[in-house]
């Protein structure tokens, strides 16, 4: 398994191969994030529920969403390391101030939206 320092790398080293860490600001990278997050909705737009749910299923089908959800990855990593975030403490960050504001008691069961901390 490939750490997400080691894509990080690749993809500068990609990029700089290339030439194109004039085209990576930040703007630029969450506007190709965004559009790549857009592909991969694509993919489900029109599924019904159960049909989301077996999509992996098809192997053309899993195959085009896979390949997305690389897209995305990619494109948040690239991101991320140009302004300095690490992802994983991001992540990890984000989880803890959720299981704040959506305590199992409350919101179990619920798909209502907390007021922020």
């Amino acid at each position: 398994m490939t750490s997400i320092n080691d894509l990080a790398d690749r993809l500068r080293a990609f990029a700089t191969e290339r030439d194109w860490e004039q085209f990576h600001t930040p703007k630029n990278l969450a506007m190709a994030l965004a559009g790549e997050t857009g592909e991969l909705l694509a993919e489900l737009q029109w599924l019904t529920p159960e049909e989301s749910w077996k999509i992996m299923d098809d192997p053309e089908a899993a195959a085009r969403l896979q390949a997305e959800f690389g897209d995305v990855f990619l494109y948040l990593i690239r991101l991320a390391d140009l302004l300095n975030v690490d992802l994983l403490e991001a992540a990890a960050s984000k989880l803890d101030q959720n299981a704040q504001r959506y305590d199992p008691d409350t919101y179990r069961g619920s798909a209502r939206k907390a007021p922020p901390l």
